[in-house]
């Protein structure tokens, strides 16, 4: 019998939420280290960049309920009562990441459609590039220089970032080429443009399943 991940949900209620440069939180080790091992060895086979939606990948039985847990009601509440938001009727849209590209990580804020956004890295600590800073999110102070940061989340160990958007909610990474596996949650807005974002994310599942895509 698989023993399902669970993720360390009393860490995340214990951390409080850093403001510099604007709202979020850092959960080292949410997903435990034993967890994290039996997981490197069930992650999906994704050999292109982009996001994914786990309706295009074949998942296996331990990721499948890992990405049920995330889009449960207990990280929802967490959340919630974390950032003082109401989020019973966000709806949620999660993504899989396995590979970054040459283009990645070029400074944005997330889409106003998307209320929150929760990324979940699943990387191991050896790989030489996060030493050298590359594909380490950085939260910025502005819009346009990557070195001025306040805070940086290297994207191994089962850590958990999580930050409301809003109108200075910067962030990007040096450049980095390589596998980089990481679970993107957003709850999103009720309005025509999440939902239109929500059509586009149901269609590229759709889409990326048909066997002509590469």
């Amino acid at each position: 019998m698989i023993q399902p991940v669970t993720p360390d949900y009393a860490a995340l209620e214990a951390t409080p939420v850093a403001t510099a440069p604007f709202a979020h939180v850092v959960v080292p080790h949410f997903i435990t280290p034993p967890d994290l091992r039996a997981l490197a060895t069930s992650l999906p086979a994704i050999r292109s960049g982009g996001s994914f939606p786990p309706a295009a990948l074949s998942l296996s039985p331990l990721m499948a309920g890992l990405v049920a847990e995330l889009e449960g009601p207990r990280l929802r509440a967490l959340i919630a009562a974390k950032f003082n938001l109401d989020l019973d009727a966000a709806p949620t849209m999660l993504t899989l990441r396995g590979r970054t590209r040459a283009k990645d990580g070029r400074i944005h804020r997330d889409s106003d459609s998307k209320r929150v956004t929760v990324l979940l890295y699943l990387n191991a600590a050896d790989e030489a590039a996060w030493a050298r800073h590359e594909g380490c999110l950085r939260l910025l102070r502005n819009g346009h220089d990557l070195e001025d940061f306040a805070a940086e989340i290297p994207p191994v160990n089962g850590t958990l970032l999580i930050f409301p958007n809003g109108p200075d909610t910067w962030h990007g990474h040096r450049q980095y080429v390589g596998p980089r596996h990481t679970i993107q949650l957003n709850y999103m807005t009720n309005d025509t443009r999440a939902r239109n974002e929500l059509r586009r994310h149901r269609l590229s599942a759709l889409t990326k399943r048909l066997p002509w895509v590469a």
